[in-house]
């Protein structure tokens, strides 16, 4: 028999913030609202997008080591103990020393090796959820200026703009819509950035660096081609988009421009790893 105490309620089921952002036009001017998906309304971890990133250029690692030979390919002899000197091989008939590794052109003491792992893992689930963090990192304005991005103060983030901008193919008409998106500015610090590298990798064909720009993400490979000369400009396919293309370095926060369709696409993918 019921007392009359009525039944607790049941747990109310978590509402999940949908931030809401203007579809920028060509010319530069807002037009209807959209909700972004909810992967945009996840907690940011800067650890779990640095773990993402370095596991992402761990797995481009190059296995290297040294030949077997390295060092060893010298006539040796040892003339024995008790003759006042080290015990160093040296060259046949001389007392250059040879082949150790305290001699010159001596074999390496601790070499890299081929079978060395270089790869690291991360969970699943801490990769999708790097994923979505980096992605919410893209409606900070604070994180994108640590990053060195020229954002101007009345831009809301993440920059969506209307999807005829996919269709731009030529340099001057993307350099037209930045300049009217006020984003031109970040391109050219990026312009200004580009150096020549210290060290031996200007041998390797590596010889400059550049700071990294604006990533635009597109909804389909081949669209957006006007963009992909622009100086530190990445265009991505949303299919292929990554936690290293939203943080490369692996710090959050970089300067992103969607296409409407790519945002839609983003939402069916974000709901599939959900």
């Amino acid at each position: 028999m019921s007392d009359g105490t009525p039944a607790p309620a049941a747990p109310a089921e978590p509402h999940t913030v949908h931030h809401r952002v203007h579809v920028l036009g060509a010319d530069g001017k807002p037009g209807k609202t959209v909700s972004l998906p909810a992967a945009f309304s996840e907690a940011i971890r800067p650890d779990l997008i640095r773990r993402a990133v370095v596991a992402a250029q761990s797995h481009r690692r190059q296995p290297h080591g040294t030949s077997p030979t390295a060092g060893l390919r010298h006539s040796v002899e040892w003339s024995g103990k008790g003759k006042g000197v080290a015990r160093t091989p040296r060259l046949m008939g001389s007392m250059r020393g040879a082949q150790a590794p305290n001699t010159v052109s001596g074999r390496p003491a601790h070499p890299p090796r081929i079978e060395t792992i270089w790869t690291k893992k991360i969970n699943v689930k801490e990769r999708r959820r790097a994923f979505r963090s980096a992605l919410a990192a893209t409606r900070e304005a604070k994180l994108a200026r640590a990053r060195g991005h020229l954002v101007p103060d009345e831009l809301h983030l993440p920059v969506v703009v209307d999807d005829p901008v996919e269709a731009i193919a030529t340099t001057a008409a993307a350099r037209a819509l930045l300049e009217k998106l006020e984003l031109w500015a970040d391109v050219d610090r990026a312009d200004r950035s580009t150096h020549q590298r210290a060290g031996r990798g200007k041998r390797r064909g590596r010889p400059r660096r550049q700071a990294r720009s604006l990533l635009f993400v597109i909804s389909d490979i081949g669209k957006g081609r006007g963009f992909a000369n622009l100086p530190g400009v990445d265009v991505v396919a949303v299919g292929r988009l990554g936690t290293e293309d939203l943080a490369p370095g692996g710090d959050p926060g970089r300067l992103t421009v969607f296409s409407h369709a790519a945002i839609e696409r983003l939402a069916v993918r974000d709901g599939a790893n959900a």
